[in-house]
């Protein structure tokens, strides 16, 4: 099957793309099978959606709807058209003060809350992945989670969507003559469905199963309770089409009825000595007003109790039979919570559990408790063998069955040979997730998994169970539709197939297929690469934030491309080698943000860095030493250049600078144009006052490149000695510092041995300054903040271990800890615009950044969709692209709105956002510096 040249270039060949790096890296989603698409289209518009599926239809080409790409059971694959809707398709709006809210198909869950959080409202599906999953797949797979149930999934807080059928009919649920809208515009549809709901009404047999199987969470085949709960066929298609995992149409937008966020929690672990007395207690426990039950078994309980969150008697557990359920009560009020903490407390005390078990309010221990359940995840993908595949699956069993589907599921894991496993879930819903590690690319092991699975179907269908309760049918589960839930129900699905896409193409071999070894076919495996990243499952999660998302690729991406290198014909693997460099290595911002959200642990820019570091030369490397040794050298010359180039006018700068970059190299010479700052002040001088209280390290950054206009003196240096004073307290300046930098910039790229020297320097001259660590370390920016934190890495091992005695502090942090409780503010600003960065991600210090803000503003916000801005130093003169992109989506939140100041921590970053939105972005301390009488 080839995409041909015909339909799909004339109706949007601008935005379609037939690069290898690009059909090779978008075709890894989080599931374990891969499929390669022959082309890629980026959709901007709805009219572009209709328009690709119009040339599917003329070309006879599948197509599949992509967004956050974390599904685990393979329905966002394709080997024809995969459809990025994504990417221009991100928007959010809160509606009736946040009783509603509307989200087009790419907006993430954590985005969409972020904005309902303001109006202490969320949305009732609760997956794990909410980091990363985007509102179309949560439709697509009819999400749940762990509190949400079956009475707060996406079927039941739908309110309304906007669907673009294959045939290019755009239908919105919203309208009031809907319903007659989609009979005069699909009649063969309208007719269709109303008799399938008829004939689905007139079987007793059809109207039995629907009410068993959809009496647990059940995500197998279509909806076709739709066809109970429904009488009009357009809200019958509405419902049918959650769930349907983009078999059925494009959602476009849809509505959602969001829920109250309960201000007030407890939490407790509860150890039993077998699962029967968890699964017998559970009744009980949601009588008392139990939100949360997570089950884990024996083997998840060895899991996590060598875990550093683990108490004593968790961590001393002699584990034999024994399960543990992660109990959890939230309320509006806090009397209220007291009354429920007491009744779970008289259902706990009836358990004779071996070890007393107490319900925490604390924030920080109720957050231990749960990354005893979330850790889970991590620490078995985490560690499963090389070459082998992590399968997260999931099920959902009558309450009654549980504890004999447990014991019955831990015999078939022995049985086959995975001692690896684990088992846990949602108690409550009869929801159980499972983890193996098999390895696919070995006939015996798949062989095994085979007869485990067609063992696990048999055994899960006994207990009158649902093989799939949250994860979607997908690829894994097609072939056992029919099995499940007969072939009355499975002949009335197929007829809902034919009749919303008659032409078949859209992602065919997902939710139904006849084919018995559909779900053994396609299958992806895990070739090692390097040991930095192995250890990726392809989650997706580290795609949200990652600045060159939308640019060339991603932290899952840049590892299943160098993946793909060993599964490749020669030629192709050339072709990729040959794009890896731009696409991957050069357009990474090496922010790491991505660690952030990895469930594994994996730092890509880390990785990234040591990319970078390989393509040096050997006299490379001795170049980025020599450069450290004469840093103060050349930072003067630097200055002294930017200096000269701002006599220069723009265009002139631009021109030039873009003929050097034809000539050199984009990833050498920046690209600058009337933006580009002057020359800055130089550092500050050095002084040994008595009684001093910190070291002051000022960033080179600062003394590099002048302060926004917006700013008086020397910027953030006289903003923060200015501030530090009017507290009474001094600073030491070293005697050396007009020589030293923090080292990111060696580090960053890949200058190891630069790097080491640097951080020799900086720690000689720090060590004497601070004698040997009795005062602290400040930073006026944060990303040099950060470098300082880390230089241990850099030095030998005694002097890393010397290190780890200093303490190292960002100046926001100092101010908003020390100088704030001891100074008057003034009259605030009325509005100020944060954008924090990744470094004060990093360091944990973005309250002290909104902290020091709101002391000098009425109002301050954090735009939802901030993140890192890709300035990344100098990447953002190198690779403008990456800024742009990075920061587009902030950029439009905060445009239509003017604020008094915008502020960071990082002068780089200021340039970057300045850049960005065409506002004077400052260090925050300066605007804090002028609302402090004294300071100006």
């Amino acid at each position: 099957m080839t995409v041909t040249t015909s339909a799909l270039d004339r109706s949007v060949g601008t935005i379609t793309s037939r690069r290898l790096v690009d059909r090779v890296s978008k075709a890894h989603d989080a599931s374990h099978y891969l499929l390669t698409p022959q082309a890629v289209v980026t959709a901007r518009t709805v009219d572009d959606v209709a328009r690709t599926l119009a040339a599917a239809r003329a070309d006879g080409v599948p197509v599949t709807f992509r967004s956050g790409g974390t599904s685990l059971s393979g329905q966002a694959l394709s080997d024809g058209i995969l459809l990025d809707t994504r990417t221009h398709f991100r928007g959010v709006e809160v509606l009736d003060g946040g009783e509603r809210v509307r989200c087009r198909p790419g907006a993430t869950l954590r985005s969409v809350n972020a904005h309902l959080a303001r109006y202490r409202r969320r949305l009732g599906p609760d997956p794990a992945s909410e980091i990363a999953c985007t509102v179309g797949g949560v439709v697509a797979n009819n999400s749940s989670g762990m509190q949400c149930g079956t009475e707060l999934n996406t079927y039941r807080t739908l309110d309304s969507l906007v669907l673009v059928l294959p045939s290019g009919t755009v239908v919105d649920t919203s309208l009031p003559d809907a319903d007659e809208f989609l009979r005069r515009a699909e009649p063969e549809l309208w007719e269709g469905l109303a008799g399938l709901r008829d004939r689905v009404r007139a079987d007793p047999d059809s109207t039995a199963r629907i009410a068993h199987q959809y009496s647990m969470k059940n995500t197998m085949g279509y909806g076709v309770n739709a066809f109970v709960d429904f009488d009009e066929p357009v809200r019958i298609l509405e419902h049918l089409v959650v769930g349907s995992e983009g078999t059925l149409g494009w959602v476009a937008e849809v509505t959602f009825r969001t829920v109250p966020i309960s201000p007030y929690a407890a939490t407790a672990l509860l150890v039993v000595d077998e699962i029967g007395q968890a699964t017998d207690a559970l009744g009980d426990l949601v009588g008392a007003g139990a939100k949360a039950l997570e089950l884990l078994d024996a083997a998840s309980l060895r899991v996590v109790q060598r875990y550093r969150e683990a108490s004593p008697e968790l961590a001393g557990l002699d584990v034999d039979r024994h399960a543990a359920l992660l109990v959890e009560a939230t309320t509006d009020d806090s009397a209220e919570l007291d009354r429920r903490i007491g009744e779970l407390d008289d259902v706990v005390a009836s358990l004779g559990l071996p070890h007393r078990a107490t319900f925490t309010r604390d924030a920080r221990e109720r957050a231990d408790l749960w990354h005893l359940r979330k850790g889970l995840y991590t620490s078995v993908a985490g560690a499963r063998p090389q070459g082998t595949t992590n399968l997260l699956e999931d099920i959902a069993v009558p309450l009654a069955s549980l504890s004999a589907t447990v014991a019955d599921l831990t015999e078939s894991f022995r049985r086959h040979g995975y001692d690896d496993a684990v088992t846990f879930g949602h108690a409550k819903d009869g929801n159980l997730h499972f983890m193996i590690n098999p390895r696919l690319d070995d006939p015996a092991a798949l062989e095994t998994y085979e007869a485990f699975t067609e063992e696990m179907v048999s055994l899960v269908l006994g207990h009158e169970g649902t093989l799939k309760a949250e994860h979607g049918t997908g690829r894994i589960m097609a072939p056992y539709v029919r099995r499940q839930f007969g072939d009355e129900l499975y002949a009335v699905m197929q007829e809902v197939k034919r009749l919303a896409d008659p032409s078949g193409v859209l992602n065919p071999g997902t939710l139904l297929d006849d084919d018995p070894g559909a779900h053994l076919r396609h299958l992806k495996t895990m070739p090692a690469v390097d040991p930095a990243v192995d250890r990726c499952v392809e989650c997706g999660y580290c795609e949200p934030v990652c600045p060159s998302r939308d640019l060339t690729t991603t932290p899952r991406r840049r590892i299943t491309l160098l993946r793909d290198l060993g599964r490749l014909p020669e030629d192709q693997a050339a072709e990729l080698r040959a794009a890896y460099d731009y696409e991957a290595v050069d357009t990474c911002a090496v922010d790491s943000l991505c660690v952030k959200a990895c469930p594994v642990g994996i730092d890509t820019g880390l990785f990234m860095k040591s990319l970078r570091a390989d393509r040096h030369s050997a006299r490379t490397q001795r170049a980025g030493i020599r450069l450290a040794e004469g840093w103060g050298t050349t930072m003067t010359m630097l200055r002294t250049a930017l200096a000269v180039a701002d006599t220069v006018p723009g265009p002139l700068k631009t021109g030039a600078t873009s003929a050097l970059r034809r000539v050199i190299s984009p990833d050498v010479v920046p690209l600058v144009g009337d933006d580009l700052p002057g020359r800055g002040p130089r550092r500050p001088a050095p002084q040994h006052p008595t009684g001093a209280a910190f070291v002051y390290f000022s960033s080179c950054l600062g003394s590099l490149f002048a302060p926004s206009a917006d700013s008086t003196g020397a910027g953030v240096v006289d903003a923060f000695f200015a501030l530090t004073r009017r507290a009474g307290l001094e600073a030491v300046v070293p005697d050396e510092l007009q020589g030293l930098c923090c080292g990111t910039p060696w580090v960053s790229k890949g200058l190891t041995q630069g790097a080491d020297a640097m951080s020799r320097k900086v720690f000689r001259a720090l060590w004497r300054a601070t004698e040997q660590g009795r005062l602290p370390v400040v930073c006026d920016a944060a990303s040099c903040t950060h470098g300082l934190a880390d230089l241990a890495h850099h030095l030998p091992e005694e002097d890393a271990e010397r290190w780890g005695r200093v303490r190292v502090i960002d100046a926001v942090t100092y101010v908003a800890r020390e100088v704030l409780p001891h100074v008057e503010v003034g009259e605030p600003l009325g509005t100020v615009a944060v954008h924090p960065t990744c470094s004060t991600v990093h360091l944990g210090v973005v309250n002290d950044l909104v902290a020091c803000a709101q002391a000098a503003a009425r109002e301050v916000v954090v735009p939802v969709d901030w993140g890192c801005c890709g300035f990344a130093g100098d990447r953002g003169m190198l690779h403008p692209e990456l800024t742009a992109s990075a920061t587009r989506l902030e950029a439009h939140e905060l445009d239509g709105r003017a604020f008094d100041a915008y502020v960071s921590a990082n002068r780089a970053c200021e340039l970057g956002m300045s850049r960005a939105t065409g506002r004077p972005y400052r260090h925050v301390l300066e605007v804090l510096a002028e609302r402090v009488p004294g300071c100006r």
